[in-house]
């Protein structure tokens, strides 16, 4: 690769509240346990204005924000051993302390946690993150992708993905681990709910990877629909809520016992959360849950049926490391599909300068499969 420039340009962070400003600033150097990433692509939320704001997710004064990007390794540390320089690599976000990896986690580039510990650990060490030219990254986010496998076009054995669309592998990686962390079968029947947002239509891919059947619940039966006319009849079906809690119980229950239950209610939902107790009364015997929301108020759950029927329920907090890897394993082998005829599509590449209206595309465009990317 070139060398790498002393200086870059990055989007820092003032503060909470603050717009985003586009600064020249120190290119970093690896030091052990680190990569230095050229950024290639870098995803855009449309959440993350709102994350911005401070309300719910904390981060320090000048900071860049970004943790989910596809890059190319720019330098290695001393003790790298499996990446070398112009290695394709995808960076994902989740970040656990080396000495203390249950106790200090981060979302890098978003959250610094909720102790003082976790805190100091993200102002010390990743404060800068992807909405940048160069990135130094730790080497326990960072995994290499079989660049000819996934980019190299049909005609020579590849599966003629781009940089961008590879970026939604890290929407995939989070309910991937959800799943995983439920033991989902093959030919299981789960519930997504809700199922055509950004990391909840991700569950669906991910499920339908799985070879598990999928009943994607949501509250509009048109953006429902567009979700199951990408899949073979039968794989996807349907429920559009109603508030009425019996009601729509027996709709997810009509085509058959349930294993299996995901929720990813964004924090922006309010009111009663009715659906959550329906796709409970929707579990079979032995039905397994895993919440993965951000629902900040309490739920009065079905504390007999959960008894009744033996259901297990489980909270989970992003992934582990062996999720990422398998996770990328599928994609590679084409189970796990990044392709435009799936349903992902790269709806807007924008410079650092013209992050505006990045934010804008990505509001517009805040379904099932919609990349927005940064690309530096």
């Amino acid at each position: 690769m070139a060398s790498i420039p002393p200086t870059m340009k990055a989007l820092v962070l003032p503060n909470a509240g603050a717009s985003l400003e586009l600064r020249t600033v120190p290119t970093p150097n690896a030091v052990s346990g680190s990569v230095v990433v050229k950024v290639l692509a870098t995803l855009l939320s449309d959440k993350h204005e709102h994350m911005f704001a401070g309300h719910f997710f904390t981060f320090p004064p000048d900071y860049t924000p970004g943790g989910q990007a596809i890059g190319r390794v720019a330098a290695i540390g001393p003790d790298t051993t499996s990446l070398a320089p112009g290695q394709l690599v995808l960076i994902h976000s989740f970040v656990r302390a080396r000495d203390d990896p249950n106790g200090v986690q981060i979302l890098w580039g978003a959250f610094d946690g909720a102790t003082p510990q976790t805190k100091k650990f993200f102002k010390d060490n990743y404060a800068a993150g992807t909405f940048a030219e160069y990135v130094r990254a730790p080497l326990e986010v960072v995994e290499p992708l079989n660049e000819r496998k996934l980019l190299d076009p049909a005609s020579k054995g590849g599966l003629g993905y781009t940089v961008e669309a590879l970026l939604q592998l890290a929407n995939q990686i989070v309910p991937f681990g959800g799943f995983r962390g439920i033991s989902l079968q093959p030919g299981e029947r789960v519930i997504v709910a809700p199922a055509t947002g950004q990391f909840s239509g991700a569950a669906v891919q991910v499920a339908i990877a799985m070879g598990a059947q999928v009943i994607a619940v949501g509250r509009n039966l048109d953006k429902l629909k567009q979700v199951q006319a990408l899949y073979p009849a039968g794989r996807v079906q349907v429920v559009a809520v109603t508030g009425d809690e019996k009601a729509d119980t027996e709709a997810m229950k009509q085509w058959g016992p349930v294993d299996a239950y995901m929720d990813v209610s964004p924090g922006s939902a309010s009111g009663p959360q009715n659906h959550v107790r329906a796709c409970f009364g929707a579990l079979g015997q032995y039905g397994r849950v895993s919440l993965m929301g951000v629902i900040q108020d309490d739920i009065a759950l079905p504390y007999m049926t959960a008894v009744w029927n033996n259901l297990t329920i489980r909270g989970q907090y992003m992934y582990e490391r062996e999720d990422v890897k398998l996770a990328i394993k599928m994609a590679e082998a084409g189970v796990l599909k990044l392709g435009t005829e799936d349903g992902i599509e790269v709806v807007g590449k924008f410079q650092l300068e013209d992050v505006g209206k990045a934010f804008v595309a990505a509001s517009q465009n805040a379904g099932i499969g919609k990349i927005v990317a940064l690309t530096p």
